[in-house]
């Protein structure tokens, strides 16, 4: 038996139970049992479940379990009562929670929470909720279920490095000053989407271009490693790269551009080193995009100076390479002047022994050392040189050495022998020209002016340039480069007397005949000379002056009416220096633009040309001006296409030696043609061109002419409106003279060979050769042969079988053939052949006087036969024949296969020669009247050939 107290507490306990007892009626002792008897109608659930106050969680993306802190699990006092006792579920309650907690153990109250949709870090990255427990009731249907308190819950979403870093530019740019070091040139980001900072944050940058004077820090700042230079490379591109705390790599690099700019140096930019020149294009921009740079600075004016460097090219500027003689007559100087310096020939042979300077595009130069000299013949001295005269050299001569140094003598005339009077000299001393002039003594024995000095630069500045010495005896002028000077020292002294002492004139030094025992020259020049001449008589203008000495190329400026009115330019006399100022930059910078070159020659010398620009500022105030540093180019000029001179024409001709005794003689060159054609270099193909010539000269081949049996000349009036002359001697003629090739062939057409006593002469043979630029572009050579047909002697003979005609014009002088075979008696039968031929040639005479009689009617010819030619009277003379009888039977028939075989062979006067200047192919609409003379020969050729053809 239990006590009672002990079953009230037990019934006490157990208050949902319901209790009951029961005997054991077996038993020996009387028990009582209590049995428990969990009944659900009976069950009472007194208690809620208990669970934490809150949690915290942790849940990483893209995964459905939650790891929380404290766990899950809910408590409850009624445990181990049936269903009272027991956790049936947990429930959230928050807004989009998208978690679920799960019951594990309904009697232990373990639960999970876990997600119940895809959880993202990058979309949110932590979660607040509320959850509560509840028990299972007091039954199995869950009624008088109860829950526990809300409990709050916050779970964080770990991150997962899924991300790539993205660069938030897809190209960077930056500038930057060359010779500087930058601590950040630019800063490039990346970012990346993951939401957690390990991963979400850019922890490192890298540049992938290797060799590259630049470096990234963690922050994406780049920086130069060493001062850049603009000159060595203007812009560098390179590709950086990130990487996120996890170590993960951009997908993409990104590129970034990196601009050198230079340091901001006043001076001019966008200009060339080299501007190439192609001959025949004009003028040409040199700077078309130049402009001057003043970082800013404020200015209040501008002066550009450009200088054309030419002093190597030729005589110190790209000139006409013409010889002296045909430059003068180019430029209208009057005729008479006498070349001290002539090229080398047989007939100027005192300069053969003188230092020639080569290389200079046909331009003769001579070198004097100090040790050459040349002794001018007396035949070539000009004589008689009055009050006025002229004297004039190119001349190059640097300083003398020595103190004090000796004269150099550029030009002498001394005493032979004898004495030592220098009558004229023209010498260097201590770098001053000084010109001397000794009069003879007159009546009035007084000092005159003796010795002009001049002092200048130009004399010793190792340049080119041109010297003219005008003497108005007693004014003395001197022109340098064109420029007047005037003597600043002139000195008197006594005249010379006279004498009968011959006088030498020198060149290169000064001839000492007398006063020592032998005689020398002395007082040699140093340096180079050119183009020496003297003309007695005139003095030279100022336009023949500068036109002697123009150059052929130098500076220009294009569009004069676009240039701002503020801007002002001048050029120097030779256009090699130009100057430009101005007040504004801008107006400054168009003018520049349109600075150009130009050469005007046909062929120009090819080569660099040197420019030099130099410029000053002025700044407004009294402000540190900026200093513009010069600049230097080159013009290249480049090699013209060289022309090949061709000449054409009939090279050999046929000609009775009556028309060589006639007073007009022979023309041999009657139809010759002169042409050029050029090859492109640059633009292939052959074209023909028109360019000068500056001299022909027809040369005798084998024995010298004659002079008093035979002649070649021209007539003057041949040269007349051309700047044209010539020269002949034995050798042969020159002419010579800057013109057309046009006005060359017709002055060469109207060139005449006469010989009056052409008894031993069989031929005569010439060969012609033209020029242009002095020989640096020559023909070729054309050779010409003259036959001179002979015969004997005619004799008096009438011819009775053939009647003249009223009309026909008596000759009583006829020609008469002999041939081997005349002293054989003609047969018979050939009686009627001879008279058919006799009658035949009567007709031809009388058309031959109607032929000139026509032409003296028509009298239209142009202007190269003004002349009458000897050979059409020849021609068209009116000849009674005789002819041996005996002579025609037998060479009747051969005469006329010959005339067939020939269309250019004509019997005239009972021989056969060859017509070759019977027309001219460029002249035939001013031959008219000879056109219908030749139509008037041809249609009578059909009775001759009737003559002939039975035969």
């Amino acid at each position: 038996m239990l006590p009672r107290s002990f079953l009230f507490e037990i019934n006490m306990f157990f208050s949902p139970l319901l209790l009951f007892t029961s005997v054991d009626k077996t038993a020996k002792r009387r028990d009582t049992v209590v049995h428990l008897i969990l009944s659900s109608p009976f069950t009472v659930n007194k208690h809620k479940p208990w669970i934490e106050t809150s949690y915290h969680g942790v849940i990483t993306e893209n995964m459905d379990t939650v790891l929380l802190d404290p766990p899950l699990v809910a408590l409850d006092k009624d445990a181990p009562v049936p269903y009272a006792g027991e956790i049936c579920s947990f429930k959230i309650f928050g807004q989009d929670a998208p978690f679920e907690a799960v019951v594990l153990n309904r009697t232990s109250g373990e639960g999970v929470l876990r997600a119940s949709s895809h959880v993202d870090c990058e979309s949110q990255k932590e979660y607040t909720f509320i959850i509560q427990a509840y028990d299972c009731g007091a039954g199995p249907g869950g009624a008088n279920w109860k829950k526990s308190h809300k409990a709050v819950v916050h779970i964080q979403v770990d991150d997962v490095n899924e991300f790539s870093p993205v660069f938030r530019e897809s190209l960077y740019k930056a500038s930057v000053t060359e010779g500087k070091i930058y601590d950040s040139i630019l800063q490039v980001e990346a970012w990346d989407q993951d939401c957690s900072p390990q991963y979400s944050q850019i922890c490192n940058y890298e540049i992938v271009t290797g060799g590259t004077p630049f470096a990234i820090d963690r922050n994406g700042n780049i920086r130069n490693t060493e001062r850049l230079s603009y000159e060595k490379q203007q812009s560098y591109r390179i590709m950086v790269s990130a990487f996120d705390c996890g170590q993960k790599k951009a997908k993409e690099d990104v590129a970034i551009h990196i601009e050198v700019k230079p340091v901001c140096k006043p001076g001019w930019q966008g200009w060339n080193k080299r501007v190439d020149y192609e001959p025949g294009t004009g003028s040409k921009q040199l700077f078309p995009k130049m402009h001057l740079e003043t970082c800013g600075g404020p200015l209040s004016g501008v002066k550009a100076m450009v200088e054309l460097q030419t002093n190597h090219i030729g005589k110190g500027c790209d000139r006409e390479t013409y010889s002296e003689k045909s430059l003068q007559k180019l430029c209208g100087a009057a005729s008479g002047s006498t070349d001290l310096l002539p090229a080398p020939s047989p007939a100027t042979n005192w300069t053969a022994s003188l230092l020639t300077d080569s290389g200079r595009e046909s331009d003769l130069i001579y070198r004097f050392d100090g040790r050459q000299a040349a002794n001018v013949p007396d035949h070539v001295v000009p004589q008689n040189l009055t009050d006025q005269f002229t004297v004039a050299t190119w001349m190059k001569h640097g300083p003398s050495p020595g103190l004090r140094a000796e004269k150099e003598t550029i030009l002498c005339n001394s005493d032979k022998t004898e004495m030592n009077r220098h009558h004229y000299s023209l010498y260097v001393h201590n770098c001053r020209l000084v010109f001397l002039l000794r009069r003879d003594f007159t009546q009035i024995d007084t000092f005159r002016p003796a010795e002009f000095h001049w002092k200048l630069e130009q004399i010793c500045d190792k340049e080119w340039h041109y010297y003219v010495i005008n003497v108005e005896f007693p004014a003395v002028t001197l022109f340098v480069d064109g420029v007047t000077y005037e003597p600043y020292l002139v000195t008197d002294d006594w005249p010379i007397h006279s004498s009968k002492i011959d006088t030498q004139l020198t060149v290169g030094a000064c001839w000492q005949g007398g006063e020592v025992a032998t005689p020398r020259f002395t007082q040699y020049f140093h340096g180079s000379l050119s183009g020496l001449t003297i003309r007695p008589g005139r003095i030279e203008t100022q336009k023949v002056i500068s036109c002697l000495q123009a150059c052929k190329e130098g500076l220009d400026i294009n569009s004069l009416e676009s240039l701002a009115k503020d801007i002002k330019f001048h050029f120097n006399p030779a256009q090699s220096v130009l100057v430009v100022e101005g007040e504004d930059v801008d107006s400054i910078n168009t003018a520049m633009t349109k600075v150009s070159y130009i050469n005007s020659r046909q062929f120009p010398t090819p080569g660099l040309r040197r420019l030099h620009i130099s410029t000053s500022v002025q700044c407004f105030g009294e402000d540190t001006c900026v200093s513009i540093p010069d600049i230097k180019a080159v013009v290249m000029v480049l090699p013209p296409s060289e022309p090949r001179i061709t000449i054409s024409g009939s090279k050999q001709l046929v000609r009775p030696a009556s028309v060589l005794r006639s007073p007009l003689g022979v023309a041999p060159f009657k139809e010759l043609r002169i042409t050029s054609t050029v090859m492109k270099i640059r633009r292939p193909g052959v074209m023909e061109v028109m360019h000068n010539l500056d001299y022909c000269d027809v040369l005798v081949i084998g024995d010298e002419l004659e002079p008093e049996r035979e002649s070649l000349e021209i007539q003057h009036s041949a040269l007349l409106g051309k700047h044209l002359d010539a020269t002949n001697s034995t050798s042969g003629i020159s002419i010579y003279g800057v013109d057309s090739m046009a006005h060359y062939e017709q002055v060469l057409r109207q060139l005449r060979y006469r010989n009056w006593r052409p008894a031993s002469l069989t031929e005569r043979r010439f060969r012609l050769t033209c020029s242009e630029l002095n020989g640096r572009y020559t023909s070729n050579e054309f050779n010409l042969e003259i036959s001179v047909l002979h015969h004997t002697a005619p004799m008096e003979h009438v011819n009775h079988m053939a009647a003249q005609s009223q009309y026909m014009r008596p000759v009583h002088h006829p020609l008469m053939i002999h041939t081997p075979n005349s002293h054989m008696s003609a047969p018979p039968a050939a009686t009627v052949v001879i008279v058919v031929c006799i009658a035949a040639l009567v007709i031809i005479v009388v058309i031959g006087i109607y032929r000139i009689h026509a032409t003296h009617q028509e009298g239209s010819r142009d202007e190269e036969d003004e002349i009458k030619d000897p050979e059409s009277d020849w021609e068209g003379s009116g000849l009674n024949i005789t002819v041996n009888p005996m002579e025609v039977t037998e060479n009747v028939s051969k005469e006329c296969e010959e005339e067939d075989e020939d269309d250019d062979v004509e019997l005239v006067g009972g021989m056969t020669i060859v017509e070759s200047d019977s027309s001219d192919e460029d002249e035939e609409e001013g031959n008219k009247g000879r056109q219908e003379v030749n139509g008037r020969k041809q249609k009578g050729k059909p009775e001759w050939d009737s003559s002939c053809g039975t035969y």
